[in-house]
Formats: C-alpha cells, sequence, structure tokens
C-alpha cells in the first residue's frame, strides 16, 4: 500500500507547492524508480574520457547531452548531491568519475538494444537540436541550452511504457504528469518542469510546447521520429502537431 501511494499525483496540483512542500515524496519516487538505460557507445566514451590525463568538461558534457540515459542518469545523481544548474557545473561538481558510475549502472549493450529505446533516444536528441537551432536563430525567445534541455527530455512520460517498469506513477495514462512527477523525483531542470507543467490552452500559445511542437515539425520528414512521436502523442493530452493558436 505504502508504494502505491507514492505514485498517486494530483495533476492539477500547483507545481511550485509539490516542489516546495513534498521533497520527501520525491525522493521516495527517485529511489523506486529504477535507473535509466545508456547506450554503450556513450558509456565507451566516458571510459576513454575518464583515462585521460586532462579531460575536456565540454567535451564529456557534449557526450552526455547526447543520450538521454545518460543525460538523466547524472541530473538524478547530482539532485541527491543537492547540485544543480547547467549539466556541465554538474558535472564538475560531481566528478568524472562519479558520473561514469552512475552511467554505468544499466548499459545497453551493442547489438541488443530494444528497437522502441533506440528510437525514442534518438528521437529526443534530434528534436533537442531543433528545439536549440530555434531558439539560436531566434524563432523563439529561449535560452538555447535551455530549449536543448526541454527538448531532449520532453518524451521522458514515456519511458516507464518503453522501458516496460512495472512499477511507474499511475496518473491515468496522462504524459505530461507522469512527466512531471519523474522530473520533480530526478531534479531535472526548471525549465523541463515548467515544459511539463504549462497547462493546454487554446487561447493563448504556450511557449515550452510550442517550441517542441516546432521541432517535431522540423523532424517530420523522419521515419524514426514520426514514429516516436505518434507513441507520444497516444500518450500526451495535448496534440503535438496542432497549429498555433495566436493570442
Amino acid at each position: 500500500m505504502r508504494n502505491e501511494k507514492v505514485f498517486e499525483i494530483e495533476a492539477a496540483r500547483n507545481t511550485l507547492h509539490f516542489q516546495l512542500h513534498e521533497p520527501n515524496l520525491n525522493r521516495e519516487l527517485d529511489r523506486e524508480l529504477p535507473d535509466a538505460p545508456v547506450m554503450s557507445d556513450t558509456l565507451l566514451m566516458l571510459e576513454l574520457a575518464v583515462r585521460e590525463r586532462v579531460v575536456d568538461l565540454s567535451e564529456v558534457t557534449q557526450l552526455v547531452l547526447g543520450d538521454l540515459g545518460a543525460a538523466i542518469q547524472i541530473m538524478r545523481l547530482a539532485g541527491r548531491e543537492g547540485l544543480s544548474g547547467r549539466m556541465e557545473n554538474c558535472i564538475s561538481g560531481l566528478g568524472v568519475q562519479a558520473c561514469l558510475d552512475a552511467v554505468a549502472r544499466r548499459p545497453i549493450k551493442r547489438g541488443t538494444c530494444d528497437p522502441a529505446i533506440a528510437e525514442l533516444w534518438s528521437h529526443a536528441k534530434r528534436t533537442a537540436d531543433n528545439c536549440k537551432f530555434l531558439a539560436e536563430e531566434a524563432f523563439l525567445p529561449v535560452n538555447p541550452d535551455h530549449a536543448y534541455l526541454v527538448g531532449l527530455f520532453h518524451a521522458v512520460g514515456a519511458l516507464p511504457s518503453v522501458l516496460g517498469w512495472e512499477r511507474t506513477p499511475q496518473v491515468a495514462g496522462n504524459h505530461d504528469a507522469v512527466g512531471l512527477r519523474m522530473a520533480l523525483a530526478w531534479s531535472l531542470p526548471d525549465c523541463v518542469v515548467a515544459y511539463f507543467s504549462e497547462i493546454p490552452s487554446r487561447s493563448s500559445v504556450i511557449r515550452w510546447k510550442e517550441m517542441v511542437r516546432s521541432a517535431h515539425q522540423e523532424a517530420n520528414g523522419s521515419r524514426t521520429d514520426s514514429a516516436v512521436c505518434n507513441y507520444v502523442l497516444l500518450h500526451d493530452p495535448v496534440n503535438l502537431w496542432a497549429p498555433a493558436v495566436s493570442s
């Protein structure tokens, strides 16, 4: 019974109130959620970086941000250690060896990766790249680094189904509510929490939702992205391809 209560959430609950007044519940959920898988190539490159005499922090950061699972694991560890902010700062504060240990907990061996996992990881990276491009080209008034993080983590609510986790946050199939709960438990960046917290509205453009919708349109020609986006849409009450409505 206790574990069932851990996974309950009121979707309409105010996010700030949730963060300030239920930190113990977030920590409990973090312990219950499994480790996120990491691609074997990412793990290999990190192992090589650790062996170097001088570690290029920027290079390690880009490597981590290219793998959804690695980014989750390090943000998760940083949250447990009371660190927050940019990924580069989290890696620096934790140390590269600690980061390597975190991402090595559940590696995906080469040639054994489930196609659904590979598709989701590829989709997350491509969406992140497109979000950053839109921000850098001033199509959207957001920080490019924040845009990348929102794009990378925008589909974490689909992880329980894709990874086959038996015990997951139960929120009546609401993709955003699941994503919000996981983002809080894993101490994902504030911009990611803001993305999941946005309430759908037909009367105004929603900043982060609109950005991800535009990024999906940029990737619309990719078969892999289309498959994953269709999966996400089935679990998300917001139609990310719906025409933007001006205020």
